[in-house]
Formats: C-alpha cells, structure tokens, sequence
C-alpha cells in the first residue's frame, strides 16, 4: 500500500477523483460553516435567518447521500436519519 493510497482510497469508493472529492468536500464544508454563522445570528437575531440552517441541513444530506455515496449508506439508515432531521427541523 502506497502512502498515495491514502489520497484516494475515500474518493474512489464514492466514484471521484481527489480532485472532484476535494471540490466537494470543501464545497460541503463551506456551505457548512455559512449556515452556521447564519444559526448563530439567528440565536442574536431571531427573525433573521429563520429557515437557513435547517435548509441547508436537509439540501446538504440530499447530496452526500446521493450517487455512489448512496452504496456507503444502508437506505434505511438514511431514512431514519432524514425523517428525525425533518421532524426536528423548523421550516
């Protein structure tokens, strides 16, 4: 085992390249930290931001859950997962 094998053992398992998972992973995390900053004003202000966090909750785990990811994740653990998120989340 190469220490290359590291770099691309995850992203293939998911079909991507370093490259795509990289992009993709920083793209999550992004999105991540906006919503967060925008919860914690919500706590200061709530009438700002009121639906953003758990928006981007349920569109970023439609992603992550999508595609070969799918395979990594039983289809019923996702499903458990998403109906706790909506049940718990204020729209």
């Amino acid at each position: 085992m190469s220490p290359f094998d590291a770099f691309t053992r995850h992203p293939e398992a998911v079909g991507e390249t370093y490259g795509e998972h990289f992009a993709f992973a920083t793209g999550v995390g992004g999105r991540m930290i906006l919503a967060g900053m925008a919860c914690m004003m919500h706590g200061l202000f709530p009438f700002l931001f009121e639906r953003t966090g758990s928006r981007t909750i349920l569109d970023l785990h439609k992603q992550v859950t999508a595609g070969a990811r799918a395979k990594l994740n039983s289809q019923e653990t996702a499903a458990t997962i998403q109906a706790t998120i909506i049940r718990s989340a204020y729209f």
